[in-house]
């Protein structure tokens, strides 16, 4: 796998602060972000999501080095090496394992695509609205699309009130 770019990083960074901040504020579980291991039933030897949120009712599911089972939301920030991955593979197999949501960040085409899991077990593109995204697993979260594609991201103290705190 070839390293993380700087710009990979950031948004990753800001998407790290945007989610934990709400999950602390809220006290809705934990939030990890690679290198985290995360083991399905599917694929015993794991998957490291960019980011994944563990929700308080599967705290029992975060091991010493790895996660036990599906995380209950994955965020994954696309690269030129790894868009197949995280466009065909990883949306199968986060959805047979019943992850709930994914978030599928492209810098590179400044797109985002979020997938929440239907009552038929397939995920299906979630609607963002006026430029923003409100999370289903995350009651209350919202994002504002645009602030991805932002150079400087912005600061998390001026977007935190937009967020649903």
């Amino acid at each position: 796998m070839a390293p993380s770019n700087l710009d990979h990083q950031d948004l990753l960074d800001f998407l790290n602060d945007l989610v934990k901040t709400f999950v602390r504020a809220h006290r809705l579980g934990r939030v990890f972000f690679a290198p985290v291991l995360m083991r399905l039933p599917s694929r015993p030897s794991g998957r490291e999501p960019d980011l994944l949120f563990v929700s308080a009712e599967h705290a029992d599911r975060p091991r010493a080095t790895y996660i036990d089972g599906p995380a209950d939301l994955i965020v994954e920030i696309v690269s030129p090496e790894s868009a197949a991955r995280d466009r065909y593979e990883k949306v199968l197999e986060y959805e047979a394992a019943g992850i709930p949501e994914y978030w599928l960040v492209d810098a590179l085409r400044q797109g985002a695509d979020f997938y929440q899991l239907g009552a038929d077990g397939r995920y299906h593109a979630a609607p963002i609205e006026d430029g923003v995204y409100r999370s289903a697993v995350l009651p209350g979260f919202s994002l504002r699309v645009e602030w991805l594609w932002r150079r400087p991201l912005p600061a998390l103290a001026d977007v935190v009130d937009q967020i649903g705190l």
